[in-house]
């Protein structure tokens, strides 16, 4: 595929590595986007804002590129899970999530202000943990694997063996829905064959 001026606004090795897998051509410019800033709101809407947010912002200072911004939540009988700051914290993630069917909602925005274009969604996968173990949650945290991930967890590393069943897209639990973003992408014409 042609590269098309195309930025992902995300410093997260594993979108990189989806866009990457999807062979499309990209820079990496992280978005400057001050999440903390945002109010909360319901999870979907979020997500959608986040990642609107990240987009816009690296948009706004390079106007002729499609920019992708997104941001993804694991969310769990109402409450959203971030990246655990210690041992405690994702041992506690992990035994709320063992047994259990979650959901991962990833909002996505792909962006560009010469077109005038901008498309936002969120995507929702639900994903069953199977029962772990004490052992089974200790041994995991001692990979040190939870400790950058939303739940705690990475369900394209070591802990895929977490979970039993994924109902909807894998690559929104792993960080971006590239199903969905390739087909905006080639709708807009933003990626085209080479012939």
């Amino acid at each position: 595929m042609k590269k098309q001026k195309i930025i992902l606004a995300s410093q997260s090795p594993r979108r990189k590595y989806l866009l990457e897998q999807a062979g499309i051509e990209f820079t990496v410019i992280p978005s400057g986007f001050d999440e903390d800033a945002q109010p909360l709101m319901e999870p979907g809407a979020y997500v959608q804002t986040l990642a609107e947010g990240k987009a816009e912002d690296i948009a706004s200072r390079y106007p002729d590129c499609w920019v992708i911004g997104a941001d993804t939540v694991v969310l769990i009988d109402d409450t959203i899970l971030g990246k655990p700051g210690s041992r405690a914290e994702a041992r506690k993630m992990l035994k709320k999530l063992s047994g259990q069917t979650h959901k991962v909602l990833t909002g996505y925005c792909i962006c560009c202000k010469a077109y005038d274009r901008h498309i936002a969604q969120t995507v929702v996968t639900k994903v069953r943990f199977k029962n772990l173990t004490e052992k089974e949650i200790e041994w995991y945290i001692h990979t040190k694997e939870p400790f950058d991930k939303a739940g705690a967890y990475a369900i394209q590393g070591l802990g895929t063996f977490l979970v039993k069943s994924v109902s909807g897209s894998y690559t929104n639990v792993v960080g971006l829905p590239v199903c969905e973003v390739i087909e905006h992408l080639l709708n807009e014409k933003v990626l085209c064959l080479d012939v």
